[in-house]
C-alpha cells in the first residue's frame, strides 16, 4: 500500500511517499479506498513536530478523505461500494479508516476531490460561524484568507445565512477566487482593507471577523468591529500567534472567541451530525460547493506542502490517488 509519510520532522523535505506501508486495522470504523485526500495545513504542521498531535515517525499524513467504502464494522451504518467523504488520521494512502461518526456520505453533485476537500473546512466554518459566532441573518462577516479552503468555506456559509460576506485577500488572483466562491466586497490586504471596511459598513464596523491567519492584522481586526462584534480565532496561517489589549474589549464591547472544532466535537457526535445535515441543506440548495485549487498526485504530496507552506495556494489542495 502506498502511504505519504513523515520520515523526519524536518517539514515538507522529510516527507515520502512509501510504497510498502502497512494496511490499516479497520476496528470498529469504516475501511476506505481513497480517491482523494485533503492537503491540510495540520499535515504541514504533523511534518514539523508543530501539532498538538505528535505521533513517532514514520507517520502517515492526511487528515481528510473521499472514496469509496471497502468495509464496515457492524452498525456503522455505511454500504461496501458507498461513496463517502470522511475524517481520519494517516488518510493520504491508498487505504485509510474513519470513525462512523466522522463519515459522511458524498454528495451526488460533488466529485471526490471536493468531497477531500469539504468536512474539515466546512464544519470548521459552520462551527466557528453559527455555535461560536452565533452569525444571525443580515449581519457583515469579515473574512481573512478569503481564497484558501476555509476562507472560501466560510464565505458560502456566510452566505447561505443571509449574511453579507467582506474578503480580504493578498493578490489579484486570490480576489478572483473570493468572488466565485461569493464573496459581496473584496479588499486587498496590503492595503487600507480597515479604511475600506468603514467606509463599506458607514463607520459601523463589521459583526463577525473570521481569521484563520492571525500575525499582524490581528490588532486591525479588532478595531475593524461594530459594537458587540465577535472576532473568530481559527488559526494562525502567518505564524505569529497575536495577543490583544484587553482594553480594547471593554471600551468597544466586543469579543474574541477561540474556535477549536475538532478538540470539541471529539465525543458530541450529536453535534456532527446537526452540522452535517445544515451543511446537507445548504449544499442542496447551491450556497455551498467546495473550492478546489491544485491537485497532485501522490507522489507529489511533498510538494503540494511546500505550496501550502509558501501560501500559494487557493481554494483545497487535494492529492489524487485513484
Amino acid at each position: 500500500m502506498r502511504a505519504l509519510q513523515v520520515t523526519e520532522l524536518t517539514g515538507p523535505d522529510g516527507v515520502v511517499v512509501a510504497r510498502d506501508a502497512p494496511e490499516p486495522d479497520m476496528g470498529a470504523g469504516v475501511l476506505i479506498d481513497v480517491h482523494a485526500g485533503g492537503v491540510a495545513f495540520a499535515d504541514l504542521l504533523l511534518s514539523r513536530g508543530e501539532y498538538q498531535v505528535k505521533p513517532e515517525v514514520p507517520f502517515t499524513l492526511g487528515t481528510e478523505v473521499a472514496g469509496t467504502v471497502a468495509a464496515a464494522a457492524a452498525g456503522a451504518g455505511f454500504e461496501v461500494g458507498q461513496e463517502v467523504m470522511a475524517i481520519t488520521f494517516g488518510g493520504l494512502a491508498d487505504r485509510a479508516v474513519a470513525k462512523p461518526a466522522m463519515t459522511f456520505p458524498l454528495p451526488e453533485s460533488f466529485s471526490m476531490e471536493q468531497g477531500a476537500g469539504f468536512v474539515t473546512n466546512y464544519h470548521t466554518s459552520h462551527f466557528a460561524l453559527h455555535r461560536r459566532g452565533q452569525l444571525r441573518e443580515g449581519e457583515t462577516v469579515l473574512v481573512h484568507g478569503a481564497a484558501g479552503g476555509v476562507g472560501t468555506a466560510a464565505i458560502q456559509i456566510a452566505r447561505g445565512s443571509a449574511a453579507r460576506t467582506i474578503a480580504v485577500v493578498s493578490s489579484e488572483d486570490k480576489e478572483r477566487v473570493a468572488r466565485e466562491a461569493g464573496a459581496d466586497e473584496v479588499l486587498r490586504s496590503d492595503g487600507d482593507w480597515l479604511g475600506a471596511v468603514r467606509e463599506l459598513t458607514g463607520g459601523r464596523g463589521v459583526d463577525v471577523v473570521y481569521d484563520p491567519v492571525g500575525g499582524d492584522r490581528f490588532t486591525d481586526s479588532v478595531r475593524s468591529l461594530a459594537p458587540e462584534g465577535r472576532l473568530l480565532v481559527v488559526g494562525f496561517a502567518e505564524g505569529q500567534i497575536p495577543s490583544v489589549a484587553a482594553n480594547r474589549l471593554l471600551l468597544r464591547n466586543v469579543s474574541v472567541v477561540g474556535v477549536g472544532w475538532g478538540g470539541f466535537v471529539g465525543d458530541r457526535p450529536e453535534l456532527v451530525a446537526e452540522i452535517a445535515r445544515d451543511l446537507e441543506r445548504l449544499a442542496d440548495e447551491g450556497f455551498v460547493r467546495p473550492t478546489v485549487g491544485a491537485t497532485y498526485p501522490l507522489e507529489e504530496g511533498p510538494q503540494a506542502l511546500r505550496d501550502l507552506d509558501e501560501r500559494r495556494a487557493t481554494g483545497k489542495l487535494v492529492l489524487t490517488l485513484r
